[in-house]
């Protein structure tokens, strides 16, 4: 009995077998090429390194009333929403007064700066010098300067100009900055250096803090003092004191007034005008706020050369003329006498006024005393925040104390500052209570600091923020893991290899299809129901001798003769008498056989 089935011709066979080895070698290939090229790109991208674009340099020189002081800042060339990340990197002091004391002789002014300049040289790197901007503001002792004798006072800031030509830096010109701005610049560096423009995430990217408040700003120097804040209700500012300031995409509208004449040193001179006004004798002025013990004869010129005393010269008025003035050690007089300075009844029942008339909105929120103020207190033990009555108790102390005993109170001792410390005290108090009209309850919002890390409080570094906006900043710069030429070639190569596998794919594929066309079947079908067996060859018949092929009905009984007899047995090709070898199996396909040359049935010979 024939089997259903047999084995494809082994021609056939050995073509897919051909076909099928190289379809898998490129397969892996096209994997691999693929994996390559997808780690170099993942290399070139999560691996690559930003540059930054470097540091910025800028230099401002702080001329106010007393002294001048040089800060070299540096931020990085990338900037935060347009606005510079600065930081303050060196400080130096300028030995001799303010350049507001070189009137008479304004081709000195520049020459104390030489010290200094040389070392911020060595601070800024050689090659930034050009590129290195610098900056200097003059404050309230040129402001007086100017109103006085503005001759003088041009004199003296072109004599800065033609210095700085010959200094290696960019030199952007020396001008004399309004109360308005140097209180706003006070409250920029306050807020900066506090935090509440700018703080760090957890990814160590700048961010702006979330529901940040701002600090106001208090400002006492030598010639005037300045307070700015954000006031709540910005709608009823006057148009006059108000100012709004952008910094790392935000905007604030704030509240700042500077007082002329109320800083530290022209308020003395004031009140000591105001002693010698209502003293009987001309020479000789009894000061209760001078150590007990204390005594000092000064020029009426030192008091009187001042725009701010001007009005009080008395007749006898002679700047060489000398005025004795002896200390009483009485600080409740002390503190009645200094309220004169201050012109408290234009505010007489009104709640948005501080004084001299001037509108104030009411103050709110957290307050940064820095510079006069800051060192008053610290004269007093003082520092940080503390309470009103605290602040009382150490004045009544220190104002009580008597002058030998100073030097050993005072770490840093200097005879003009430690003989106008007890003024400056009660001068604060009347400033701050019943001018600014801070309370018990909101005195101790009031924090006196000097200096933020390494950074101090003051207008020039809040200065340097406003410049940056205005500075145009630079673009980091990618350093690659792989040089760019050799990226695109491994690029290129590594997508070349997938598209040529493909490519090679495909051609097997139409080899494979063309091959199983060009096959043309004969079909043989074996019925096993019936007894009729058929055999041919090739177009030539042949007697077969020994035995009938014949089939049997499934009834039949199977048929004696050996298999092997049988020349046309199932399994083995027809045998060709005289050949001696048998053809190609006849393939079996659902019970048709197939060759090659045969058509139709076979009959029998």
């Amino acid at each position: 009995m024939l089997a259903a089935g047999t084995r494809r011709p082994r021609a056939l066979a050995g073509l897919e077998s051909l076909f099928r080895t190289p379809a898998i070698v490129t397969l892996a290939v096209l994997a691999l090429s693929i994996v390559v090229l997808m780690t170099i790109t993942l290399v070139q991208t999560h691996h690559s390194e930003l540059i930054p674009p470097g540091l910025k340099y800028g230099v401002v020189l702080d001329a106010g009333s007393s002294r001048t002081t040089v800060y070299v800042y540096q931020w990085p060339a990338e900037k935060e929403n347009n606005t510079g990340v600065v930081s303050q990197t060196f400080k130096c002091s300028v030995k001799g007064p303010g350049i507001s004391s070189y009137a008479s002789d304004p081709q000195d002014a520049p020459k104390a700066f030489e010290d200094c300049m040389q070392r911020v040289q060595q601070q800024v790197p050689a090659h930034l010098h050009r590129s290195t901007h610098v900056h200097l503001g003059a404050t309230a002792g040129m402001r007086l300067l100017r109103l006085q004798n503005k001759t003088a006072a041009d004199e003296v800031l072109a004599s800065i100009q033609s210095y700085f030509k010959s200094q290696p830096f960019d030199f952007r010109g020396a001008q004399i900055i309004s109360g308005q701005e140097e209180g706003m610049y006070g409250w920029i560096t306050t807020n900066y250096l506090k935090g509440n423009f700018l703080e760090k995430d957890l990814w160590h990217m700048w961010v702006h803090p979330r529901g940040a408040g701002t600090s106001g700003a208090l400002d006492l120097g030598g010639a005037s003092t300045q307070i700015a804040f954000v006031a709540g209700d910005a709608g009823m500012l006057n148009t006059s004191d108000a100012v709004q300031v952008t910094l790392y995409g935000y905007t604030y509208t704030l509240y700042t007034h500077s007082f002329l004449c109320y800083g530290q040193n022209e308020a003395q001179k004031r009140f000591l005008a105001s002693l010698l006004q209502n003293s009987s004798s001309g020479t000789h002025v009894t000061n209760p706020c001078y150590p007990q013990g204390y005594r000092v004869t000064v020029p009426m010129g030192q008091v009187f050369d001042s725009l701010c005393t001007a009005q009080q010269r008395p007749a006898t008025y002679g700047p060489l003329r000398g005025i004795a003035f002896e200390g009483t050690g009485d600080p409740w007089l002390c503190r009645e006498k200094v309220a004169s300075v201050f012109d408290f009844g234009a505010c007489r029942g009104q709640e948005d006024c501080s004084f001299n008339g001037v509108y104030q909105p009411k103050v709110q929120g957290p307050f940064v005393a820095f510079a006069g103020f800051y060192y008053t207190a610290s004269a007093l033990n003082l520092s940080g925040s503390f309470s009103l009555d605290a602040f009382n108790a150490s004045v009544w102390s220190f104002c009580s104390q008597a002058w030998a005993e100073l030097p050993l109170l005072l770490p840093k001792f200097n005879e003009v500052y430690a003989r106008s410390y007890c003024f400056s005290a009660h001068y604060i108090y009347h400033l701050l209570v019943h001018g600014y009209k801070f309370t018990h309850e909101t005195w101790p919002q009031i924090h006196f600091e000097k200096e933020v890390g390494n950074s101090s409080i003051g207008w020039s570094l809040g200065y340097m923020l406003s410049l940056t906006n205005r500075i145009p900043a630079t673009s980091a710069l990618v350093r690659l893991s792989i040089p760019p030429p050799a990226f695109v070639g491994l690029l290129t190569f590594f997508s070349a290899i997938p598209l040529m596998s493909l490519a090679f794919l495909a051609f097997l594929c139409s080899v494979s299809r063309t091959e199983k066309r060009s096959e043309h079947p004969l079909k043989h079908t074996v019925d096993p129901a019936t007894s009729q067996s058929s055999a041919a060859a090739g177009g030539w018949a042949t007697a077969l001798s020994g035995a009938d092929c014949r089939q049997h009905s499934p009834a039949s009984p199977p048929l004696s003769e050996p298999r092997s007899s049988c020349p046309c047995h199932p399994g083995r090709g027809i045998e060709a008498p005289g050949l001696g070898q048998d053809l190609p199996p006849l393939p079996h396909s659902k019970g048709v056989w197939e060759m090659q040359g045969f058509g139709g049935d076979a009959e029998q010979g």
